[in-house]
C-alpha cells in the first residue's frame, strides 16, 4: 500500500513520439507506466494509451522513459 503523500507518478513513466516521416518525431502523450508489465508490454501499453488504442498500420512509435526525456531536454 503506497504511504500518504507519495508521489502518483513514482512509477515513472513514457512520452510517446510518432513517427511522421524519416527522422521527423511528433509527441503524442505522457502517460503513466502500469505497474506489473514487462519493460516491452509496457511500452506497447503506453502508445495504446497515449493513442485511446487507436494505431493505424504502417505508423511507427517510440515510448520513450520520462526520465530519459527530461535528462535530453537539458542538453
Amino acid at each position: 500500500m503506497a504511504e500518504s503523500g507519495e508521489n502518483p507518478r513514482a512509477a515513472g513513466g513514457y512520452v510517446v513520439l510518432r513517427e511522421v516521416e524519416d527522422g521527423h518525431w511528433l509527441v503524442v502523450g505522457d502517460v503513466d507506466r502500469r505497474p506489473g508489465l514487462t519493460a516491452r508490454a509496457s511500452r506497447v501499453q503506453a502508445v495504446k494509451d497515449a493513442t485511446n488504442g487507436i494505431v493505424n498500420q504502417g505508423e511507427v512509435y517510440a515510448a520513450v522513459p520520462r526520465s530519459e526525456w527530461r535528462v535530453a531536454r537539458q542538453l
